[in-house]
């Protein structure tokens, strides 16, 4: 899982310096008035609160307005200089679901997929040869208050991070779809691996939070 003679990317360097993104989803006021889904925009900062990036939905309105949060979409993640670093993609399924990361646009560094399991949220992180390099496992239960999504080696043997879902506060978790996570790794992992969890985390977001 360690970095590989720092060779990454390009545009995922400041990924090596951290080992903790927290995901916060934009209140839509007209969205929360409407009850209808417009595009979703996400802040992404470090652990200090600083914004390093931006992720802005790019999706059809007729399938936001027919498919709701089953709906494919487009991410584009940008730095702060408007640059786009990474983009998300997610076909529509009908059943298990997936979505590729992509860094810079149109490169494939990694997958995520939907584990078919009967009691709880699971997934496989892989990497760009679609090869397993982590598990993600939710809890029974996705409702309440804080819900950690463990970040585990794929056979489960050891736990290495998790995806934390915050209680956002009454209000924004009854009329709005904006979400709060944080995501934690280890400091030294790949950064490729770093961007796929971040995908993992919208992916999550879009299938248990945007109903």
């Amino acid at each position: 899982m360690a970095q590989s003679e720092s060779v990454f990317s390009p545009g995922l360097e400041y990924l090596t310096q951290i080992d903790e993104l927290i995901v916060q989803g934009e209140v839509d006021y007209m969205e929360a008035l409407s009850a209808f889904q417009y595009k979703n925009i996400y802040g992404v900062k470090n652990s200090l609160g600083q914004v390093v990036f931006y992720a802005v939905e790019d999706s059809d309105c007729c399938d936001r307005f027919c498919c709701g949060s089953q709906r494919s979409f487009l991410l584009r993640v940008m730095n702060n200089l408007g640059e786009e670093v990474i983009r998300i993609s997610r076909p529509l399924n009908c059943c298990l679901q997936e979505l590729e990361v992509q860094c810079p646009p149109g490169k494939p560094i990694g997958y995520v997929t939907q584990e078919l399991h009967p009691f709880h949220p699971e997934f496989m992180i892989r990497n760009e040869r679609d090869e397993p390099v982590l598990k993600l496992t939710g809890p029974f239960c996705i409702c309440g208050c804080d819900t950690d999504f463990e970040v585990k080696s794929p056979n489960e043997a050891i736990v290495v991070g998790r995806i934390t879902k915050h209680w956002a506060g009454l209000a924004q978790e009854l009329f709005t779809n904006a979400s709060n996570f944080a995501i934690r790794f280890p400091l030294d992992l790949d950064v490729r691996v770093k961007a796929v969890l971040l995908g993992a985390c919208f992916l999550i977001d879009f299938m248990y939070y945007k109903n």
